[in-house]
């Protein structure tokens, strides 16, 4: 018992080094749970807070993962889904009626601080569900004034870089012409509330599909010659610089310099299919690794250099469920058991499901309770984990 015992203090004080020595500023993670081999959310948390990650981007709005973070200071996005978008827009109400039942019951306890309403709307082309977007991003944004919580809570949507019709060079950055009325209206919103306006960015996609013009070394921010933006003279020696800067071009082309963008989704596969060129774990350990150090470093783009990239990495874990190619189910820094895919500096902690009612067990878990607080500790003895020792 003893020795068991003398054990799981390590693993405790690794544990606790890990998160001292890790940095999550700048950096969040996206959540996805579009699989059957999922852990707990309450072991996730637990994950999450070895990491030292302290921002968390769901697709729903999950009562679940929401309770289970309960009082864990870790931030988080929570998504409206496009189904519900339409209706929205027609009547205020429902807004009102989501944000009551969706985040309300959490809020005071869990740490929401964006709605993210839609995602990748522009991507569908679907013209409903497009013009049905402002008006639902006006109705949330008026149930949490409501509320009394448009201070605490911001709103906002994610899009995919395909709504570019330009992206060469950066300086040139414009939106397609088809959804300018759409986005001008949007951006307008977005600088009322100062919202940030938030881009899902893939550099590997541009690579998979030009790989002959376009340097591995450039898309994996490797050493390389870059490119020169010939109306601006920067120049830029990776393509995620790139993409974001052309984003800033193209809300600057319709009259706005007011609007931040951040980056809500951006990764590496570790897999993919035959014709997915680049993607590989020695590729998805390059991209990430490199991206978490700029990061970390605090560097802007090119045309921002004073505003730091602010990113959310995509995804915490492989999800076995996600249709589409090879590519999209192995986007994980994780596996389902909490195995690092490929190494990037990141080890966590995923607790064991056992039980044991142990007068050991409780005092190790009341030491634990101390050390971080209530809430990880809290949901470690309420799901059962099990430090058994005889």
């Amino acid at each position: 018992m003893a020795t068991r015992s003398l054990s799981f203090f390590r693993v405790l004080l690794l544990f606790l080094t890990l998160s001292v020595r890790s940095n999550g500023q700048g950096v969040g993670i996206n959540y996805g749970q579009i699989a059957n081999n999922l852990p707990s959310p309450a072991r996730v948390a637990v994950l999450l807070r070895s990491l030292n990650i302290t921002r968390v981007k769901l697709y729903d709005a999950d009562p679940n993962v929401l309770f289970s973070f309960s009082n864990s200071q870790v931030d988080f996005m929570i998504g409206l889904g496009n189904e519900f978008l339409q209706n929205m827009s027609t009547d205020p109400t429902k807004a009102q009626s989501w944000i009551q039942q969706r985040l309300q019951p959490h809020i005071s306890k869990t740490r929401i601080t964006s709605i993210v309403v839609g995602n990748e709307i522009f991507k569908t082309n679907d013209h409903v569900l497009i013009s049905s977007l402002l008006p639902a991003m006006k109705a949330v944004y008026s149930a949490l004034v409501n509320l009394g919580l448009e201070k605490q809570v911001t709103v906002t949507s994610a899009h995919s870089l395909d709504m570019l019709q330009t992206s060469y060079p950066p300086s040139s950055g414009s939106f397609k012409e088809e959804f300018i009325p759409y986005l001008q209206p949007l951006l307008d919103f977005h600088s009322q509330i100062k919202s940030p306006f938030l881009i899902n960015a893939y550099p590997f996609f541009a690579y998979k599909d030009s790989p002959k013009e376009i340097s591995l070394e450039y898309a994996l921010f490797q050493p390389n010659q870059g490119m020169v933006d010939s109306n601006t003279n920067l120049h830029y020696d990776n393509m995620l610089f790139a993409q974001v800067d052309a984003l800033y071009s193209a809300i600057k082309a319709l009259g706005h310099t007011d609007v931040e963008a951040r980056i809500s989704e951006t990764g590496w596969p570790s897999k993919g299919e035959e014709n997915e060129i680049g993607a590989s774990p020695e590729n998805a350990a390059l991209y990430n690794g490199n991206l978490l150090r700029l990061v970390q470093e605090r560097k802007g783009t090119p045309a921002k250099p004073s505003v730091p990239i602010d990113v959310y990495v995509f995804a915490l874990f492989n999800e076995n469920l996600k249709p589409g190619p090879i590519s999209e189910r192995n986007y994980g820094l994780f596996f389902p058991d909490g195995k690092p895919v490929y190494n990037v500096g990141l080890q966590g902690y995923l607790p064991d499901i056992i039980y044991s009612s142990s007068a050991t067990t409780i005092k190790i878990l009341n030491v634990w309770r101390a050390v971080m607080g209530l809430a990880v500790a809290g949901m470690i003895l309420d799901m059962g984990v099990k430090m058994k020792m005889r």
